[in-house]
């Protein structure tokens, strides 16, 4: 038996964002036409009470321009340990900064991994907590992401980051 998916949405600046979880914790951010957005199945719940309380608060103070509260529990349910490793070192780039998808291979100590990188980012399941906008071209141009370019320019933008 599948361990139940409970999910609910919420209205951003950004477009209606589906916000999934499991009872260990937040599994999923997804925007309307995210590229890598899971199927629902009949293990997907919608649950519109209080287990999503700290992480629509959350958003809504990003939101906001707000500095969030501590994010509220998260859980790589999916993903290679190469993918949860790049996703956690996602988790360093501070507010308001960028890094290139060179430097997070450097900093998981996979310098050549660069493609690999960009794929695990790609496949990202914590948009905005997990901030995979963040992370631009060597040149500083924007590059693929999941939610598409508009969104990763106004949420950089949001942030106080200039974007070509």
């Amino acid at each position: 038996m599948t361990s139940p998916v409970f999910f609910t949405t919420l209205p951003s600046p950004v477009g209606e964002l589906t916000i999934s979880a499991t009872s260990e914790g937040i599994c999923g951010i997804y925007f309307s036409n995210h590229e890598n957005l899971p199927k629902a199945s009949a293990s997907w719940v919608r649950d519109d009470g209080t287990r999503f309380a700290a992480v629509q608060k959350w958003l809504r103070s990003y939101f906001a321009g707000t500095t969030p509260l501590e994010n509220p529990a998260l859980v790589f349910a999916h993903g290679t340990d190469f993918q949860k490793c790049v996703w956690r070192a996602l988790q360093t780039i501070p507010r308001g900064e960028t890094r290139s998808y060179g430097d997070i291979a450097r900093r998981i100590g996979r310098a050549k991994a660069v493609r690999a990188v960009g794929a695990a980012i790609g496949r990202n399941p914590l948009s905005i907590l997990v901030p995979c906008h963040r992370v631009i071209g060597s040149n500083g141009s924007l590059t693929g992401f999941a939610g598409g370019l508009d969104r990763k320019r106004w949420l950089l933008a949001h942030e106080g980051v200039a974007c070509p």
